[in-house]
């Protein structure tokens, strides 16, 4: 596929998708959300890629209008209208995904941004649950992830009053875990990504899982999950390697395996 709405590229273990958006910064997410299923789908399956930063650095990448999409046809008979996904690709990669917010994140691009795993955003960016005041509620995960991110109490107040916040206010909450100036953004996702990058590979994605899956779970269910996962580590040739490395005070080399 030729890309249209993002850039794509692998680095080291890394790899990096590139919002691009109109001269206003605008992106149509019609096309952006076939072109995310498929590169999404090809990063989980690519073992070498361990960590993935979804970089909105040019200004406003985040500010996604409405992809609902409403045909006469569908309407009249009583189907399901059509809705075209962002957050559900970026939500089943494996690997954590770190969001660059440069600006402003509105309606379904905040959705986005919610189905990351760790956000950093500039000092200039602003965040707003935008859908109640054109009648409509989130629609791509807001109305469940920013609740659970947030709180029950702080995601209502957004999501009913559709008020906007600035970036200060998203840190206390707990929104984005980084503040930075708009030219650092991606010197300091690559190094929060290196970071995370050397880490076991393995790891990583059985700790994002044990989290997101335990959500959902009651606490004994979670407990049971986090430890079969850990009990999967041991049979890994990476646990062995961290072992070694450990007792040889060195830094382990993992190969994802």
């Amino acid at each position: 596929m030729v890309y249209k709405g993002i850039k794509y590229q692998k680095k080291d273990y890394l790899a990096i998708i590139d919002l691009i958006g109109n001269k206003n910064g605008i992106i149509e997410p019609v096309r952006l959300s076939d072109e995310l299923t498929e590169i999404c789908r090809d990063i989980t399956l690519e073992k070498e890629i361990r960590v993935v930063i979804l970089n909105g650095e040019i200004e406003n990448s985040f500010y996604i209008e409405q992809g609902l999409i409403h045909t006469d046809s569908e309407f009249h008979n009583g189907k399901r209208s059509k809705f075209w996904s962002l957050a559900n690709p970026i939500a089943k990669i494996e690997q954590p995904v770190i969001a660059v917010i440069n600006g402003d994140a509105f309606g379904q691009g905040f959705e986005l941004g919610l189905a990351c795993d760790l956000r950093i955003c500039s000092k200039n960016s602003r965040f707003a649950m935008t859908q109640v005041t054109d009648g409509e509620i989130p629609w791509d995960g807001g109305t469940q992830r920013l609740s659970r991110l947030v709180g029950k109490g702080k995601a209502l107040e957004l999501i009913l009053t559709g008020e906007t916040i600035d970036a200060q206010e998203a840190f206390q909450i707990g929104l984005v875990s980084k503040v930075v100036p708009s030219d650092q953004l991606m010197v300091v996702a690559m190094d929060m990504a290196r970071e995370m990058a050397s880490k076991g590979p393995i790891a990583l994605r059985y700790a994002k899982e044990a989290i997101h899956k335990g959500m959902d779970l009651t606490l004994e269910q979670g407990l049971r999950l986090e430890a079969d996962l850990y009990f999967l580590i041991h049979t890994t040739q990476d646990r062995a390697e961290g072992i070694q490395a450990f007792r040889e005070k060195k830094t382990p080399k993992f190969e994802g395996r």
